[in-house]
């Protein structure tokens, strides 16, 4: 199968999309580095005060021992997370276990009043009851296939699909 998924297109319904997410205190927070990039974008684009975050799942992955820590990717939040209201933001939502990794570590850092899940494609195939709040484009691949974003040094996106 030769899927071609217009990355730009899908982050601009992206945007259109955490826009009706957000709330007048909602901070962004980016899953390392996909959802980080998305983060960083997007607060950009709405014109948000202050700072978005970004978030790790290596510390709190089930497979650990096999993927170790992900080289360039540290929790950052400059803002408390007890009682914030967040919009959580990954590339490309499979099996559910990043967010669980993720849920876990943004829980390490307080209790928020609230999170939401925005992803630019969901691509089926969970292992967890975990689903998006909104997804820019919804596929279906192979198990052994991978959807991975790229960004250019100007700042635009692309996908990158390996496998059969």
């Amino acid at each position: 199968m030769n899927l071609v998924l217009d990355a730009e297109s899908l982050y601009l319904e992206l945007l259109r999309g955490v826009r009706g997410l957000c709330g007048p205190d909602s901070h962004l927070v980016g899953i390392t580095s996909g959802g980080a990039w998305l983060a960083e974008r997007l607060h950009k684009d709405m014109g948000l005060g202050g700072s978005y975050g970004t978030i790790s799942s290596s510390m709190h992955r089930d497979d650990f021992a096999k993927r170790g820590l992900a080289a360039g990717g540290q929790t950052k939040l400059p803002f408390a997370v007890q009682g914030a209201h967040i919009v959580v933001l990954d590339d490309v939502l499979f099996t559910g276990r990043t967010i669980r990794a993720v849920m876990n570590e943004l829980f390490d850092y307080g209790r928020p009043a609230s999170v939401k899940l925005a992803v630019l494609v969901d691509r089926g195939g969970r292992e967890l009851p975990i689903h998006a709040d909104f997804a820019a484009a919804r596929v279906s691949l192979e198990p052994a296939q991978s959807l991975a974003l790229a960004r250019a040094p100007e700042g635009g996106f692309s996908f990158d699909v390996k496998g059969a």
